[in-house]
């Protein structure tokens, strides 16, 4: 099965448009019983997801995470915490072969994401998803992605396809910044520390700096050059 011979986007984007997250994911719980794939790279938006399917909607879904070997040590202990807290069904995959960051440096040169960064993200990133969402047999993928986040992803729908044809599913499309931290006020949901040091975008310590106010999310990624996507969502 395939979701783009499967569902009608444009009638479930016009249904969905106004829906809460909660509403999207149930409805994705429901239509999608196997094959239903969370990824995570445990930033808030990410987490706040994972506590609805796993504590409102009690449907315990497979999170992917891949690891880089370059998270910040916050991160990874983020990682852990959910991990125990929510019982989680992680499934991480990284680059074959290497396990630590002087292993990577070895086989594929040091500061790989200076000299180029389409490699490293396809080495640590794509590579990495690709594969894990095959072994998973995944039919429809959730993302913590939004709106607001970048001028990227402004036109963002809440159900759209991947090259392969598999429904992406990004349930938080229409919130903004400022509803997803009351959600996490709310209901006390765990989240990285770094978002409150000047971080609110997290990805790989040797690329990820702090941001100013009134910049994009996100502009602490790769700063310095013209990338706005590490390539998984292209």
């Amino acid at each position: 099965m395939t979701a783009s011979t499967t569902f009608d986007l444009a009638a479930l984007n016009q249904q969905f448009e106004t829906a809460s997250p909660t509403e999207i994911l149930a409805w994705s719980v429901q239509n999608i019983p196997t094959g239903l794939v969370q990824t995570s790279a445990f930033n808030v938006d990410d987490i706040i997801l994972t506590h609805i399917l796993y504590t409102i909607l009690e449907h315990p879904t497979p999170v992917i995470f891949l690891d880089t070997l370059y998270h910040f040590p916050q991160t990874l202990e983020l990682v852990a915490k959910v991990k125990e807290i929510y019982n989680l069904d992680l499934q991480t995959y990284k680059t074959p072969d290497v396990n630590s960051r002087e292993a990577f440096a070895a086989k594929f040169g040091e500061a790989l994401w200076d000299t180029d960064i389409a490699k490293f993200h396809d080495i640590t990133k794509i590579e990495p998803l690709l594969r894990g969402l095959d072994d998973l047999n995944t039919v429809a993928w959730i993302t913590g992605r939004r709106r607001d986040q970048a001028v990227t992803r402004a036109t963002m729908p809440v159900f759209e396809l991947d090259g392969k044809g598999r429904l992406k599913i990004n349930p938080l499309a229409t919130w903004t910044r400022k509803q997803s931290w009351a959600y996490v006020a709310e209901h006390k949901v765990i989240y990285n520390p770094l978002h409150d040091q000047g971080y609110p975008s997290i990805g790989d310590e040797p690329i990820t700096t702090k941001v100013a106010d009134g910049e994009d999310e996100r502009a602490g990624r790769w700063r310095g050059s013209e990338k706005t996507e590490c390539g998984i969502h292209i």
